[in-house]
């Protein structure tokens, strides 16, 4: 359980960091690439290399490789999406995503579910789903809703492959796992910024590299945490344990205006872990 709360924390940390960087850093893609070099060289530095060997070495590099890809795309559309909207609302359907790898822990990979814990994740989406604007704030959201579903699919899909991987792949590989997820991200960052050309600053290297620190770290901790806790109390506590903790930090220290019916959802919340983990 230690591995799922510091996951949470490190995933909680992305976003915040992601948040504070914006005030710095002025080209966001090569503020990501920088971010993914830092993931990438502790990923390699702990594995001992780039290049898996043995068995299933082929999976390893294949699964890593399509999990950066939606790393990419998941972190373009998080900072898109965190500039029109605050931290907190993004943080929500980055983590709504959670949706798709507990039901594919259900279906696909057959894990068995007690009934508190159904109504646990049903408390937490009803709690989730609570958190979105209402009244004006709904209207204004709505040109912006296309790309808050990317991001919730893609936090989903990513959340998959680690379980993919963790269930079909060499347990011993999966720092290797974690090295081409962000190495190919860290690639088609490049192309981007060539392709947007983007210049390099100080502090574009200097945020991405703090940034990279909990990146890694979330992805790591996850790892971890699925090969100790069923997945479908994995995701769920996972997404929501963040929630709450952006929530707070963006009430607390980015002045974020929280309305009482986000107070009942975060109420919602925390009765869900609970039930989550019964």
């Amino acid at each position: 359980m230690i591995y799922l709360i510091l996951a949470i924390i490190s995933s909680a940390l992305v976003s915040i960091v992601m948040r504070i960087g914006q005030k710095f850093a002025r080209n966001n893609i090569t503020m990501l690439a920088a971010n993914y070099v830092m993931c990438t060289a502790a990923a390699a530095f702990l594995a001992g290399g780039v290049i898996p060997a043995g068995e299933g070495a082929g999976l390893t590099m294949g699964l890593g490789s399509l999990c950066g890809v939606l790393y990419l795309l998941g972190f373009v559309t998080l900072q898109w999406n965190i500039r029109r909207s605050g931290v907190v609302l993004p943080a929500t359907f980055q983590k709504l995503g959670v949706l798709v790898p507990t039901l594919a822990a259900i279906t696909v990979f057959g894990e068995p579910v007690r009934p508190l814990q159904m109504i646990g994740f049903a408390v937490a989406i009803g709690a989730i789903l609570l958190m979105q604007p209402k009244g004006g704030a709904a209207r204004e959201s709505k040109g912006f809703l296309p790309g808050l579903i990317a991001l919730l699919l893609c936090g989903g899909m990513s959340d998959v492959m680690s379980k993919v991987f963790q269930t079909w792949g060499n347990a011993d590989h999966g720092n290797y796992f974690l090295v081409f997820t962000f190495l190919v991200a860290l690639m088609l960052c490049v192309i981007l910024c060539l392709v947007k050309k983007q210049s390099v600053t100080l502090p574009d290297v200097l945020c991405g590299l703090c940034l990279g620190v909990p990146n890694y770290m979330s992805a790591r901790f996850l790892l971890w945490a699925l090969r100790e806790v069923p997945a479908v109390v994995v995701y769920p506590s996972f997404s929501v344990g963040t929630i709450i903790v952006v929530t707070l930090v963006g009430v607390l220290c980015f002045r974020e205006k929280v309305e009482k019916r986000k107070l009942i959802a975060i109420g919602l919340i925390m009765a869900a872990l609970v039930l989550l983990n019964i």
